[in-house]
């Protein structure tokens, strides 16, 4: 058996958090826009600490695992 859950949750926190596709933090003209499908630079960084901190949260803290097959 494999363990999926390093790759179920990339893959759906790389969708998530994907700068100006649901959410934008920091806009161009407020704190937090949605769905500008625009980005900047700093979005990006900000995204990617995010993104980071959630990944390292529920792989390592929480300890998730997703097994398929037999």
């Amino acid at each position: 058996m494999s363990d999926w859950a390093p790759v179920f949750v990339a893959v759906v926190l790389f969708v998530l958090l994907s700068p100006g596709l649901l959410c934008q933090i920091p806009g161009k003209n407020r704190v937090v826009e949605f769905s500008t499908l625009q980005t900047s630079g700093l979005s990006i960084f900000i995204h990617s600490i995010i993104y980071l901190a959630l990944i390292a949260i529920f792989l390592l803290a929480l300890n998730v695992h997703v097994y398929l097959g037999s």
